[in-house]
């Protein structure tokens, strides 16, 4: 199929609302799913160049909002080896949506090729999947009429978590290849899961039934077929809240986003002393954990002491492996809880780097280590193992009885951790093969270190784009004079820390603080959100 300039410029797909002004964000496009279709048709030609530009590799286009409320949606392009859309191209993303017409249009695409000296003869490939959402059908036949018009060889791989999506890319993209990812189907991502965690926990007591909130979402029919592939002498769990087809449950009152930010059990889980839960977000790629204390107070176990787990584990392999050459980082951002940047510095002893929000920043860093490890304290990250990490640790043999389990599980951890993106079905494997290992409950593992009381709150404000941050979003540029007063009210408090950024997908900005106590964190967090609302164009009722 040919690349037909006029056949993109005469079948475009016009803006549902005039004047609306489209940005490619930390996660793609994502608004109101009724003014996306004209995106969608865009988002097919980008694809298609992309593919052309990188002679004619698989690009991934996944139809999702993540843990956003039912009525929104979302567009992302995924890169060749499963990794999100190069940052120079979301400047290409961006300029494409807001083309109103068939001519500006045909003169953005133009602008594409000449910058990028495209080829159009090129063959392009385009894979895409969806998650749950009401909205996908619609959004896909327009996606569709888009790589049409492009000229793309496509396929539609349906109902997908993300982190599928991802992994089906990088599949593709390396098959027949040394460094070959796996089957690039449904089933081959199960098998590779199970057959990995069956390794990596081979000959250790199974755990007590896990507890999992799949949000509503994309996770719960995926999470069930994949336990067909895997003994329950194995892996125990029980599946909550899968109902995909009524409409408005998918991430209402429930899932990662919802527990993370509320502190508390989703309102329809009723939770025991000694249970084990989760919770995924609505596309699979978040996970925390929490459980009931002795006392039977909530307590959370988020990307932060996931991040603290994985790393501790992961070092102490490499070590009893006497794989001395390999080192093991870890990346925050921002929003990672004070205590747990101590007990990973001061501890473990291993490095930690710091990062502005949004996995691709901390994707990026975390490419820099041998093996790092990077989740957001939403739940959201993945363990990169580097290629000469991953060559190191297959070539290695044991020297002694001793050194062949860690390499033996080393190996499995390779094969059972989604290095794509984040992925809350191979993030919550991980977790499991750790626990399994250590024979821990999860309050042991919460005995780690403990966290300092922190609020997140949200200020809707009449324009967010004039929060300008430095320092890893840690302090505010802009508003001018306005970081002076946030410090000012931080002094009073002890342990406090509190710092300002705008949303990357919605018209507010997240006010986060963190304090020695419940009491202290709060107050301090309220203060500084009605500082920002009444220095900032507040919109609705001052929190």
């Amino acid at each position: 199929m040919s690349f037909d300039k006029e056949a993109i410029k005469n079948n475009i797909i016009f803006h549902e609302k005039e004047d609306f002004k489209y940005t490619y964000g930390t996660a793609g496009f994502r608004s109101k799913a009724d003014v996306l279709g004209s995106v969608m048709y865009k988002v097919a030609v980008l694809a298609t160049l992309r593919s052309k530009k990188l002679c004619g590799a698989t690009i991934g286009v996944m139809i999702t909002a993540s843990h956003n409320p039912e009525e929104d949606n979302g567009v992302k392009l995924v890169d060749p080896r499963g990794e999100m859309l190069e940052q120079a191209w979301e400047v290409y993303a961006t300029k494409l949506a807001n083309a109103k017409d068939g001519e500006t249009l045909g003169q953005v695409v133009d602008e594409i090729i000449a910058q990028n000296k495209i080829d159009v003869e090129t063959p392009a490939k385009v894979i895409y999947a969806y998650d749950t959402r009401p909205s996908c059908p619609h959004l896909v036949k327009c996606l569709e009429s888009g790589l049409k018009a492009a000229g793309a060889k496509e396929t539609n791989f349906g109902l997908k978590t993300t982190p599928m999506l991802h992994y089906l890319v990088r599949c593709l993209n390396t098959d027949g290849t040394n460094d070959a990812y796996g089957e690039p189907t449904e089933e081959g991502y199960y098998k590779k899961l199970t057959s990995a965690f069956s390794s990596a926990v081979k000959g250790k007591t199974r755990l007590s039934t896990l507890h999992v909130d799949c949000a509503n979402g994309v996770g719960a029919p995926k999470l069930r077929e994949m336990m067909k592939y895997i003994s329950s002498d194995v892996l125990s769990v029980e599946i909550l809240n899968d109902d995909i087809t009524t409409l408005g449950k998918l991430n209402s009152n429930c899932g990662a986003d919802y527990v993370k930010t509320n502190q508390r059990v989703p309102p329809n889980v009723s939770i025991a002393v000694g249970d084990r839960y989760c919770s995924f977000d609505g596309d699979a790629d978040r996970i925390v954990f929490y459980y009931a204390a002795e006392n039977g107070s909530f307590r959370l176990l988020d990307g932060d002491k996931i991040a603290g787990l994985a790393a501790a584990f992961i070092a102490e392999l490499v070590k009893e492996a006497g794989i001395d050459s390999i080192k093991v980082g870890v990346v925050q951002t921002a929003y990672a809880n004070g205590s747990s940047t101590n007990y990973l510095t001061n501890n473990l002893k291993v490095p930690v780097s710091c990062v502005s929000t949004g996995v691709k920043h901390l994707h990026h860093e975390a490419e820099k280590y041998d093996v790092g490890v990077y989740f957001e304290a939403n739940g959201h990250g993945t363990v990169l193992f580097s290629p000469a990490a991953l060559n190191t640790i297959k070539a290695t043999e044991a020297k002694t009885p001793a050194q062949k389990l860690p390499l033996t599980q080393l190996i499995a951890l390779t094969e059972l951790i989604n290095q794509t993106v984040g992925d809350a079905i191979s993030d919550m494997l991980l977790v499991e093969a750790i626990l399994t290992n250590r024979q821990w409950s999860f309050g042991e593992w919460d005995q780690a270190y403990t966290d300092l009381p922190n609020r997140l709150v949200k200020v809707v404000v009449s324009d967010r784009h004039i929060f300008k941050t430095t320092n890893a979003e840690r302090q505010l540029v802009e508003p001018a004079g306005l970081q002076n007063e946030i410090d000012a009210l931080v002094a009073k408090y002890t342990n406090g820390r509190s710092f300002v950024r705008a949303s990357g997908t919605e018209d507010a900005v997240r006010v986060y603080a963190e304090a020695a106590t419940r009491a202290e964190t709060d107050d301090l967090a309220f203060k500084v959100a009605q500082l920002v609302y009444d220095r900032a164009g507040g919109v609705g009722a001052r929190p």
